[in-house]
């Protein structure tokens, strides 16, 4: 999971985010917005296909 937080570093800075320009950290908090976004969009669907599945197979236990 680290890895996937460095990711979203902006590059090239130190881990001191306190170091951080406003812009980068502005770049960084969009970046951030978008990961969660996209993990919600993950969870939804996920759950699509659970309720799919209960409907087929009969309730969640």
């Amino acid at each position: 999971m680290d890895d996937e937080l460095d990711r979203l570093k902006p590059g090239g800075l130190p881990a001191d985010k306190q170091r951080w320009n406003i812009e980068d950290l502005q770049a960084y908090v969009a970046a951030m917005q978008a990961e969660i976004t996209h993990v919600e969009s993950l969870i939804a669907e996920k759950n699509k296909v659970k309720l799919a599945a209960i409907a087929l197979f009969g309730r969640d236990d």
